[in-house]
């Protein structure tokens, strides 16, 4: 399997997302693992190409809705327990 390409969306792609993607790059880094992590905004993130995307609670039904890869929802960006949780839950069901 190539490099994993992780989505995080926010309603613009500039905001919350990117604050996301810092965060989960850092749990990456601290767990030695491989991945792209990219900005979307949720109107066309389901077009860019990638392997899950991430996002808040509040947009996950519109980005399920028409998304043809695995979204793995966040309640709080800041929670860092919680994001590296996912993170690492997402990574592990790949191993399956």
């Amino acid at each position: 399997m190539g490099t994993v390409r992780i989505q995080t969306v926010c309603g613009f792609g500039c905001g919350s997302s990117l604050f996301l993607k810092m965060k989960i790059e850092e749990i990456l880094k601290e767990n030695k693992l491989d991945a792209e992590v990219f900005c979307g905004d949720v109107g066309t993130c389901t077009s860019t190409p990638c392997d899950v995307i991430f996002t808040s609670e509040e947009l996950a039904g519109r980005v399920q809705e028409r998304s043809k890869v695995p979204v793995v929802t966040i309640g709080s960006f800041v929670n860092k327990k919680e994001v590296t949780q996912k993170t690492l839950e997402y990574f592990e069901s790949l191993e399956k």
